[in-house]
């Protein structure tokens, strides 16, 4: 335990961002460096628990409540306050391969789960990880691993979270394991599907080259099931692993959604950020926001994603819908009780930038879109919408109803469709003759993780939908280690 006091001595002080004015005018991280002696008593606010539910990783009432990847976060935070950070590295990377990722980019469930957090405010746990990894490279203790070889050949479908997780695993037992990636570029949706401000893709680009030179094979620019067979792995490898995500966005069934500058949100981020490493944007191979009335349909992450990347290339307006109400600004304990992840109003830095441009939030909520209309050009120039009351049905579900006489039209330019993904592609699973979900994911059973083909195993989004880095991760990891109880008849991966 680090300090016995320090959660009463202590309040929560939250990492220090750039200013909105300042960081909307380049692509750069916004995290500042935090000063050590704060990092030192925010590691002492941890109470040690006697049963740490932030590491819990369990789900409660449909959402991830707790770290999937069952962090020994009391550990860690005391020995970030002892000054051990050697140690807290090493506690921290037994249970997580990548927490450069997951320190950036992970919503922190185990922030939800804090016990602090039922009476006071939680732990800054997710900062904490961040600081540790950052320290560890810094001090070259993030080396390559690579374990004693077995002769066996591994390959890996997608180097997302859960293949690149996959990967790490199965070669620190000695495998040799082969990525295979469509994209020109390592990450999946972490390099493609999340803008640079938010995980600069120096990030992902130095974990790639401690995996390459831990012995990890990776080819890129090649699709299978479009370049080379999937069948073609199966027969040449000793286990299949597809990691290929839940990569079929959602789009929107109204009349208009076919009109030039309707885009989806991962295309419009995507794009983006591969003319922003190929050539700082020169390129203009991207969709650009300067100078248009911008309208983001959908909320969450992606969403938030969206109004930064239009507020840096200069959009004249952004508005995100949402069809769900506002959050309420604390958690109501009567519907969303400690330990469920708290569904509360936040402001993230996408909104926090709108506001500081525009002096409001650029969220509606209770909005539903109608229709858009277009010019003689087939442009989009126009979105109409209706607010909605959620009511229940016959049945008892709570169901969208229009409000009456609430109809508007807003001026769009350019309209982004953030409204989640449906499932994985079908190209693999149609080959290989692959069972399928209700949901169109390819069937397996958790913790087990090999699908209906012998030999051929699946993990994250492509198994489970559409999730957190951390689910991607850990189901990378147990992916692993059935793999390698399929090859070697026992595993030392946990």
């Amino acid at each position: 335990m680090g300090k016995a006091t320090g959660f009463l001595e202590y309040t929560r002080i939250n990492p220090k961002k750039r200013s909105p004015e300042e960081r909307i005018r380049d692509w750069n991280e916004i995290r500042l460096p935090r000063d050590p002696e704060v990092v030192k008593t925010q590691g002492a606010r941890c109470m040690n628990c006697g049963i740490p539910f932030c590491h819990s990783g369990v789900l409660l009432n449909g959402m991830a409540s707790g770290c999937p990847l069952h962090n020994l976060i009391p550990e860690w935070n005391g020995l970030i306050y002892k000054g051990q950070w050697e140690e807290a590295y090493k506690r921290l990377t037994r249970t997580s391969p990548f927490p450069e990722f997951t320190s950036r980019v992970c919503p922190a469930p185990c922030e939800g789960a804090c016990t602090e957090g039922h009476i006071l405010e939680s732990v800054t746990i997710n900062s904490l990880e961040y600081e540790i990894i950052e320290k560890a490279f810094a001090e070259g203790w993030v080396v390559p691993r690579k374990g004693k070889a077995t002769g066996r050949k591994i390959a890996i479908v997608g180097s997302g979270p859960a293949g690149l997780s996959a990967a790490y695993y199965l070669n620190t037992v000695g495998h040799e394991v082969t990525v295979y990636e469509r994209s020109d570029r390592v990450g999946g949706l972490m390099m493609y599907g999340i803008p640079n401000m938010k995980l600069e893709k120096r990030i992902v680009e130095r974990r790639f080259v401690l995996l390459k030179e831990s012995g990890i094979n990776f080819i890129l620019n090649t699709e299978v099931g479009n370049d080379i067979p999937a069948q073609e792995l199966v027969d040449q490898y000793d286990a299949v692993v597809l990691c290929a995500g839940a990569t079929k966005a959602r789009g929107l069934d109204v009349e208009g959604s076919q009109l030039k500058g309707v885009h989806y949100a991962v295309d419009f981020l995507g794009v983006n950020t591969k003319s922003l490493l190929d050539s700082n944007l020169q390129d203009g191979k991207f969709i650009s926001a300067e100078g248009k009335n911008v309208i983001i349909i959908g909320g969450g992450d992606t969403g938030t994603d969206c109004v930064a990347t239009s507020i840096r290339h200069g959009c004249k307006s952004v508005y995100q819908f949402e069809i769900m109400p506002e959050p309420p600004a604390q958690r109501i304990e009567e519907s969303n009780p400690w330990p469920e992840w708290p569904k509360k109003l936040k402001v993230d830095y996408g909104q926090e930038e709108a506001i500081s441009l525009s002096g409001k939030d650029p969220r509606n909520y209770l909005i539903s879109t109608k229709k858009m209309a277009g010019n003689e050009k087939g442009e989009v120039k126009e979105v109409h919408t209706v607010e909605i009351a959620w009511v229940k049905n016959a049945s008892g579900r709570m169901v969208p109803q229009e409000v009456p006489g609430t109809e508007k039209v807003w001026q769009a330019d350019l309209v982004l469709l953030a409204m989640g993904f449906l499932g994985p592609e079908d190209r693999i699973a149609d080959e290989l003759k692959l069972d399928r979900d209700s949901r169109s994911n390819v069937k397996a059973e958790y913790e087990v993780f090999q699908t209906n083909l012998d030999k051929v195993f699946t993990a994250g989004d492509m198994r489970r939908g559409q999730s957190l880095i951390v689910w991607a991760l850990q189901e990378g990891k147990l992916a692993a280690r059935e793999v390698d109880k399929y090859l070697m008849g026992k595993s030392v991966i946990k």
